[in-house]
């Protein structure tokens, strides 16, 4: 069993019946009172974030989980299917498994999370930037540049994102999969 001593950024704990990734930590000895672990904790389960203090030598349960890389296929009914490259096993998650599922595009290589022991599959994480094309932007207002102005635009897989006002349809941007951000505009 391991303590609060082994708590690093990116390790796995079992803590309240769910999985939870450390983002975040800081060992505090104030001057009065004994020591505590301040940490802020990622479900991988249902993606919620939380801020937990743990008293300093308490003890934590450490959960073991893999990183595979598998490809987007499709998605339906039954949920989103992913292959795996090598292997070609397949695997379908629901959607509340993936982060930015809005941003999905066929062929697109993502990250699934399995816990080690289960083989279930915890989260599943599309890169960070993501690159799509624009289907249909408004069109600009002639005058309108005060102020940095943003325009809706709808992206090739639906997503509808805030661009600046000379994104137009059929170029290529990027896309802040975490925040759904428009990052820049891709040259081909």
């Amino acid at each position: 069993m391991a303590t609060t001593a082994d708590i690093k950024k990116g390790i796995t704990l079992n803590f309240k019946n769910d999985i939870y990734l450390v983002l975040d930590f800081q060992h505090v000895k104030p001057g009065k009172g004994g020591a505590f672990v301040r940490t802020r904790l990622k479900s991988l389960t249902s993606g919620k974030i939380i801020d937990q203090t743990f008293n300093s030598g308490e003890e934590i349960s450490l959960v073991t989980v893999q990183r595979r890389k598998y490809q987007y296929l499709y998605n339906d009914d039954a949920g989103y299917h992913f292959m795996d490259q090598n292997t070609f096993d397949q695997v379908t998650l629901d959607a509340d498994l993936i982060t930015g599922k809005e941003f999905l595009k066929e062929g697109q290589e993502v990250e699934i999370v399995f816990h080690s022991e289960t083989e279930r599959p915890l989260s599943c994480e599309l890169p960070v930037h993501v690159v799509l094309t624009v289907d249909y932007a408004e069109p600009a207002v002639k005058g309108d540049t005060a102020n940095n102005p943003m325009k809706k635009a709808r992206l090739e897989t639906g997503a509808d994102i805030l661009v600046p006002m000379f994104v137009e349809s059929g170029i290529k941007i990027k896309v802040d999969t975490r925040t759904g951000e428009y990052v820049e505009r891709v040259k081909e």
